[in-house]
Formats: structure tokens, sequence, C-alpha cells
């Protein structure tokens, strides 16, 4: 995994900007510290730093080819999963390899099929491409986004990057956020809409697309993949065999690295069927597999159970261990090392975000890399198979608006009353989620349960999904940390789209079907456990010490998060009784609390002009 970053500008040389370009390759250089490396032309320059993965000491970029007249260079972020067929399949059009990595491959895949190689990759990607010749800006992201790239254009240049900050760094972007912005970290938050950088001007390629910039200085996009629905034509066996297959090969094809790679695990469904496919592989040539997991100091002593965590991890993950026979590694974090990270966080996302819940995962993810370069984690399972209690509970189900985030009058509360009218006149949220419905796949004259199900994988993989991706690529490279998610693989989107309900929910478990395809590969107490969810600290310490950080933050009565949250309403937050979902139980008062805090700690430290 790498950072990328360049700028295309036709009305100046670019080549007397090196030092501007240095300054935005070393704000990604936590994403890739292995090696770093640009290419500059007149009206290109790309920027690249990499965490060697594959074919370490080959695979450096920016990687150029000529074929015939054309002059091509890339930058690259990500893993492809089907490399060798691709080999195989340019081999028979002519090309010959110099490296094994899938750098190469991807490259020369573009010179031979153009726009089109997108539809053959499988795998996590953002990259560019700059034709020389033809002086034009080829950008492309992943089907599902996994991998990040944002843009900033205005009439003269595009910059873009894996981050917001390297594009940040160039001196003409200017750290400024309008009404839109507001809307984001007030009612979006800690997600975004899709193809929003939140600051003014700025951009994201949508996963399943690509683009091109030419000298019109217009970016033109199109969108080369979309889940499809179709008639689920297999019966209930044959699709737990297909549904087998399909994870167990995107398992087994993302164990590929040439450096030492592990799995997380929580002790839940998800992870440990990975860490069980992982570790068979890993005992056929005779090695044992790193599995990590995260707790909390004295969370044995605070946990308390509810709807939605009717249990804590560490038995079950004692019980995988146990099974799995792994090589096992705990860390356990106290307050003061999780308070300590939220501002971390901020800066690894560029943005407020999921509070300590993204704090949590920077510090799991930094004592992870102490043992592994690569790491699989299991994501994205519950918005496939249906395992979150919005898509069970069927009064959440079809109540209106993201099941997820019910809190839109709460949220418009915390806002100074002028900005507040702004956005119940705007109607972002309700806008958001109807635009989501409209665009979601159905068969002709499908209707009912069937129907709302769609949507609902279309709005967990729309915008649920899209928060927890950010929060795993952003907390995992600051710490120089692969990770990826099997789950993500295309395949398995596309196959469960169409899977009925009634599969899904096999013998009325959540992730039923899942439970049924990989009941050979976990013991029962793990295969039948009620789902838990990332855990989070239960020590009453922690509300104590971001009450006393935002306190101290609201000391300062120029404290810009007063520009457009209303000192009351914060104060209530601190001292009042309320039982608070800011979003859903993922953050309860002690991280709402939290967001607050790093809300204000983003403004101030990336000095952010607020411009209404």
């Amino acid at each position: 995994m790498c950072g990328i970053a360049g700028m295309i500008d036709f009305t100046q040389d670019l080549r007397t900007q090196e030092q501007i370009f240095k300054t935005m390759q070393q704000a990604i250089i936590r994403r890739g510290p292995d090696q770093n490396g640009m290419h500059i032309t007149e009206h290109e320059a790309f920027l690249h730093t990499r965490l060697a993965v594959i074919d370490p000491e080959y695979g450096r970029q920016p990687m150029q080819y000529t074929d015939g007249t054309e002059i091509y260079t890339i930058i690259y972020n990500g893993e492809l999963y089907n490399t060798s067929e691709l080999r195989e399949e340019l081999k028979k059009q002519g090309c010959h390899f110099e490296t094994s990595s899938d750098t190469e491959v991807l490259l020369k895949s573009y010179a031979v099929y153009g726009a089109e190689c997108v539809n053959l990759l499988n795998g996590i990607f953002a990259f560019a491409i700059w034709e020389q010749n033809k002086q034009r800006l080829f950008l492309a992201r992943d089907r599902i986004g996994v991998k990040p790239l944002f843009y900033h254009l205005t009439d003269q240049h595009i910059i873009f990057g894996s981050e917001l900050k390297a594009i940040l760094a160039h001196p003409s972007v200017p750290h400024e956020i309008d009404i839109n912005g507001v809307s984001q970290v007030l009612l979006f938050a800690p997600g975004r809409t899709s193809g929003c950088g939140v600051f003014k001007n700025m951009h994201e390629i949508l996963p399943a697309h690509y683009a091109y910039y030419t000298k019109n200085n217009k970016l033109e996009t199109h969108c080369y993949w979309q889940l499809e629905a179709q008639e689920h034509t297999e019966n209930f066996e044959q699709t737990v065999e297909h549904v087998k297959f399909l994870i167990t090969d995107a398992i087994k094809r993302q164990l590929v690295s040439d450096v030492p790679i592990g799995t997380f695990l929580s002790g839940g469904l998800d992870s440990s069927i990975i860490s069980s496919v992982a570790s068979r592989e890993f005992a056929k040539q005779g090695r044992v597999l790193h599995t990590f997991s995260v707790d909390y100091l004295d969370n044995d002593k605070y946990f308390q159970k509810s709807k939605f965590q009717p249990n804590s991890d560490p038995a079950f993950i004692r019980n995988m261990q146990e099974y799995l026979k792994s090589n096992h590694h705990w860390t356990v974090i106290d307050t003061p090392q999780l308070a300590s990270a939220l501002r971390d966080a901020v800066e690894a996302r560029d943005l407020p975000g999921m509070a300590d819940v993204d704090a949590s995962l920077l510090v799991f993810c930094k004592e992870i890399k102490n043992h592994v370069t690569v790491a699989l984690s299991g994501e994205c399972a519950d918005e496939l198979f249906g395992g979150y209690p919005w898509y069970r509970d069927p009064e959440i189900r079809m109540a209106y608006g993201f099941p997820w985030s019910q809190s839109t009058d709460y949220r418009l509360s915390f806002a100074k009353p002028e900005i507040a009218e702004i956005l119940k006149q705007r109607n972002d949220v309700n806008s958001a989620y109807q635009a989501t419905l409209d665009r979601t796949a159905l068969l002709s004259g499908e209707s009912g349960t069937e129907k709302r199900m769609r949507e609902m994988m279309k709005l967990n993989l729309d915008w649920f999904m899209q928060t927890l991706l950010d929060r795993k690529d952003r907390m995992s490279m600051w710490n120089a940390l692969e990770v990826r998610v099997p789950f993500c693989d295309y395949r398995i989107a596309q196959y469960l789209y169409n899977i009925p309900w009634e599969f899904k929910e096999y013998k009325g478990y959540e992730k039923g079907l899942l439970r049924e395809a990989m009941k050979d590969y976990l013991p029962e107490e793990v295969l039948w456990r009620k789902k838990s969810p990332y855990p989070k600290t239960h020590n009453p310490n922690y509300l104590m010490t971001v009450t006393k950080l935002l306190e101290d933050r609201l000391q300062n009565p120029e404290a810009p998060i007063l520009q457009i949250i209303r000192r009351e309403a914060l104060e209530q937050l601190l001292y009042g009784n309320d039982n608070i979902q800011f979003y859903g139980q993922l953050m309860t008062k002690p991280q709402t609390i939290a967001y607050f805090y790093q809300l204000d700690y983003w403004l101030e430290t990336y000095q952010i002009k607020i411009n209404l």
C-alpha cells in the first residue's frame, strides 16, 4: 500500500515547483515510508510514497512504460488479487515483464486495454496514469471504494492525492469550508457524502469510477461498475456452496505478500472466518498465523451488557486462539492513551471522525505493525449479509432515513440559529437518503421485504460501509500497515445483492447464510455467537477524561468551534443526563463529547476558514 499525489496544470511549468511537491509528498510519507519517488515534467507532477509489499526491490514508483509512440507513467496505491491471471493474458498480447510487481501489470494493462482495464481488475486500488504525448491524465478507483482518491479542481489545474493533507499542502489550495462542509461535519459525520471532500472545491473520485483530465481543463468521469438486480436461480444448498467458494477464494487471494502478514481477531464471526481460512492455508506451508486482538484496561470490571453488545470479546478470542493454535498478540489500551490518540486520529483522517472508535484502531494498528506489515480484517460482512440490527428489526428497517443515524434534529440543536435555519432549508440528509433509494437497482415490480432489503444494502454500501473503510484506511496507513478486507471482494457484493432475505436469515440468525456456509471453519461457540460491535471502553474514566478535554477547549472564548456551534448546547452535552445516540450505538455520550473535541481541534490545527 502506498500514498500517491500529483498535479496537472497546462498554464505553467511545474518543474519550478519541486519544493512544493516535496512538501506534498512528505505530507503522506506515513503511508509509504519504505521508498519514495517523484516524476515532474512541464505540466505534470507525480509523487509517490511506497509501503513495499510485493516485489520490494523492483516495484518502485513512479513506473514508466513506452509502448509505440506513447510514454505511460503510473503511481498506484493498492493491491491486485488477480495479478497472475492478468499477467498471463498480457503475455498473450505480446507484453514482457521485468518485475513481479502488480504495478507493472496494471501499467501494461492500461497500455493494452485503455480505460477498459478497470473492468479486468480484482483488487483494491486508486491510481493515476499520465500519457505524455496525449497530455492526458487518467484516474481510477476500485469498485467498492476501499482505497481513497481525492482531488481539488479549478479552471487551471487539478491536484489529487490519497489523502486530503497532500492536497492541502499545496499553497494554492485554501483551507476553507462553506455551508456544505458545515453540513458534512455536523449532520453526516463521522460519515460524509461520497464524492465530497468536505473542504471547499475538494472532491473524491467515486467508487467504481474512472476519470480523464485533458487540456480543456475538464474532468470527465465515468462509472464502470454497479450492482445489478438479477433473479437468484440457485437453491439454498447451491447458494451455500457458492458463498463458501467466494469467501474462501477472496481470503486466499489476499494472503499473497512478500512481507509478514497476519489477521485481526475479535472473536466475532467475520474476523474468525478470515483467521481460520488463513490459518489453514498457512498450515499447508508449515507456517503459523499471527492474530491480533484489542481490549481496554479494566473492561472486565466495567463491561455492561446491552442489546447491541450482549457479551465481551476476550473469552471468544481465547477460544479461537486455541482453535487456531495461532501466535496471538493482545493490545490493551488505557484511558490516557486512548484520549491522547484522539488528536492523532484527526490528523490521520484529516477530519473529525468516530472519536475513540478511530483512536483505538489507530493505537491498535501501531502495535500490529510491530509484528506484520499486512493484516486481513473482517469489515463489510455485516453490510452484505445483513448482520446489523437495522436489517433485522422490522420497525427500524422500515423507518424513513439512515437507520444508524436518526439524530438529525438533535444534531441541528447544536448549530448556531442562523446556521441551523440554513441547514433546515437545505434538507441535506433527507435529500441524500432519497437519492440513494432512487439509484437502487430493483427487479421489475419488486416490492415488500425484498425491495427494502436491496435499499438497505445500497444504503449501507454507499454510506455506513464507506465510513468504516475511511476509518480502516486512514488509521492503518497512519502506521504504514496495509489492511485488506476480503469481504469487500466485488464478486461477493454482486452475488449477495440478489440472494433472498430468507436465505440470508437462515434459521432466524443474523448472517445465518454466512454461518451455514462457513460452519466447518469455526468452533460452535463462535459460529453461533450473537453479533457484537467493535469493542469500546466501558471505563467511566473515559467520560471524565473527554469531558475535561472539551471543557479545556471551551475555556478559550475564541474557540473555533464556537463559530458554528452553540456554547449552551455543548454545556448541556457535558453536564446533562441525556440518553444520546449521535451515530447509533457507536457514538453515545462519551463519543459525542470526544467528537466535538475533535471538531474544535480540527478547525484549529488545520487553520480552517469558515466562509458561509
